[in-house]
């Protein structure tokens, strides 16, 4: 089983920045593929960024440019560096944990790009 709390979200203006967290509990974090996804309000969820074990990264196209998504696998952490921010980059935002076939998932933290 693995844990994860993200934290880092808030309300920003246009064109502002924020920086997410996501701490993972287990010691095979280092294996793990960490991503970000967002969900706004009457739409899906999506994919925003992903980072393998090796730190090869992919991103939305929406965010690409904007956003950087990076890991310390010494603090078990993943962050998601937003800058340039959009009103149509606010949504919750969730982390997620590939391991062993299965996925794991964060309770989301709330992102809200407005002036």
């Amino acid at each position: 089983q693995v844990q994860l709390v993200e934290s880092g979200g808030g309300l920003v203006q246009p064109g502002g920045s924020l920086r997410l967290s996501c701490a993972a509990s287990g010691s095979m974090f280092r294996m793990y593929v960490m991503g970000w996804y967002r969900q706004a309000p009457g739409k899906q969820r999506e994919l925003v960024a992903i980072i393998t074990s090796r730190g090869t990264t992919n991103y939305a196209d929406s965010v690409k440019g904007r956003f950087t998504i990076s890991r310390d696998n010494s603090k078990n952490t993943v962050y998601l560096q937003m800058n340039s921010l959009k009103p149509e980059d606010t949504a919750v935002y969730y982390c997620k944990a590939r391991w062993s076939s299965v996925d794991y998932w964060g309770q989301g933290t709330q992102v809200t790009v407005s002036s």
